[in-house]
């Protein structure tokens, strides 16, 4: 639950800066924020989580 809140915030925060350098227009944006919420009520949502954590517990050892 950690690691989602934080990457949650992570993504949140590179999406405003894109917004703000107007480097992804905000249609675009919208896109990207409603694929990633319909893609967490398909049964992708599990596997990503589990490549996401193992991915954070494989940097340290990097």
């Amino acid at each position: 639950m950690a690691i989602t809140v934080s990457l949650v915030a992570l993504f949140g925060l590179v999406l405003f800066f894109l917004l703000r350098s107007r480097t992804l227009s905000p249609g675009a944006a919208f896109a990207a924020a409603g694929f990633g919420f319909f893609l967490a009520s398909t049964g992708a949502a599990e596997p990503i989580n589990q490549f996401t954590a193992a991915l954070v517990h494989a940097i340290p050892n990097l």
